[in-house]
């Protein structure tokens, strides 16, 4: 599969997500990246970020490190 092909990708929201489907969805379907999108818009653009770099950004959100909502 290419990185411009996700059309076989599986995805998932985060289970504290809003009702509203003010969400994203990311894929653990590739290897090394994790794509993310928009769930109002699946059919629009995906960020693809390093698997790492995307863990790196949850461990810092879980934490706390860019304040609270």
């Amino acid at each position: 599969m290419s990185m411009n092909d996700l059309s076989n990708v599986t995805w998932r929201k985060s289970s504290y997500s809003a009702q509203a489907g003010q969400c994203i969805e990311v894929s653990d379907s590739l290897s090394g990246v994790t794509p993310v999108r928009d769930s109002k818009d699946p059919a629009g653009p995906v960020l693809v970020f390093p698997a790492s770099e995307f863990a790196a950004f949850i461990d810092a959100v879980r934490v706390g490190e860019f304040g609270t909502v």
